[in-house]
């Protein structure tokens, strides 16, 4: 237990056995009435953002989530596989927990994997990978100069918009959040 006035931001809430983690806050002292505060909370599972505010000193249930170092091994047809860089202990995370990270998740890439209880809540990728582009159709003369992209199908099978000057076997530089292409990287 902690009182809103121990907020900071990325601590977890456990409200009506929801999991939500504190994005942003905001302590309020109004001339007139009570202190307050605003809250911006993010569910931990599905994403969704809502505003929130507390009566300042209220209690709120605070919720032991680990975020680990992990290390991805590889995918068993279900589950994604990690191992803990520490204790060497293997597990195993649900397709619907990676989400669309595992487009961007080569084997030995280290990532955070937060555990609550045993259970874990998400994975968070490095903001930028490095990903050899596979297969993309080569750019006609004279296409440098429009600035126009083309589609690439990445070394993980993730498809990204490039510029025209690339080709099939060069290494580009990925942010993971949405996907976009952040430049080339050299040999």
């Amino acid at each position: 237990m902690a009182t809103t006035n121990d907020l900071k931001n990325g601590m977890v809430l456990n409200l009506d056995g929801q999991l939500w983690s504190v994005v942003n806050f905001q302590h309020v002292k109004p001339g007139k009435g009570g202190a307050f505060v605003r809250t911006t909370l993010k569910h931990v599972l599905s994403g969704k953002v809502v505003d929130k505010t507390f009566n300042a000193g209220t209690k709120v249930d605070t919720a032991t989530v680990d975020r680990r170092t992990m290390t991805y091994l590889y995918n068993d047809g279900q589950d994604y596989v990690f191992m803990d860089a520490d204790t060497y202990d293997q597990i195993n995370v649900a397709k619907e927990t990676v989400g669309d990270g595992a487009n961007y998740l080569l084997e030995n890439t280290e990532v955070q994997v937060a555990v609550h209880e045993g259970t874990p809540l998400y994975v968070e990728l490095p903001t930028s990978v490095e990903l050899v582009v596979q297969h993309t159709d080569p750019g006609l003369q004279g296409d440098r100069s429009t600035g126009g992209t083309k589609p690439a199908t990445l070394e993980t099978g993730a498809e990204i918009q490039v510029p025209l000057f690339l080709t099939t076997g060069e290494k580009v530089k990925v942010d993971t959040r949405d996907g976009r292409y952040l430049g080339r990287v050299s040999s």
